[in-house]
């Protein structure tokens, strides 16, 4: 598994499905964690993503964790929700955790927002910098 280094400079922001901080580009980072999403979680983790950048869309680089498949309607409404809070999204995981995320929730059209997969945290970031 990748695990990120989690600064000890900033304010860590821990929400129920993930902890956000901010990187010194503007990029902000999520530590995805394991419980079922659900519309009420989805709900409250969005309210939370815009008070920490100030209602801003900004790209998120996010290490994915092994979680329970969401329904079709949370998985519906995040869909909706992506590009509300996020200009563009990088995945970091094992290999095929991912794709396997991006083929469930996108398996009849295409992310709202660009979107990739990685396996090294150093290529997703560089990737997100042309959306800063």
């Amino acid at each position: 598994m990748i695990v990120p280094v989690v600064p000890t400079d900033r304010e860590i922001i821990e929400g129920e499905i993930a902890s956000y901080w901010m990187d010194d580009d503007g990029v902000l980072v999520s530590l995805s964690k394991s419980p079922k999403r659900t519309v009420e979680n989805i709900r409250g983790n969005v309210e939370l993503v815009k008070r920490i950048t100030g209602n801003k869309r900004v790209p998120l680089l996010i290490y994915l964790s092994n979680s329970p498949v969401p329904d079709k309607e949370t998985r519906k409404f995040s869909t909706t929700q992506l590009p509300v809070i996020y200009s563009a999204m990088a995945m970091v995981s094992q290999p095929g955790l991912a794709t396997f995320i991006m083929n469930i929730l996108f398996s009849l059209k295409p992310p709202p927002i660009p979107m990739k997969s990685f396996t090294d945290d150093k290529e997703a970031k560089e990737w997100l910098k042309q959306y800063l």
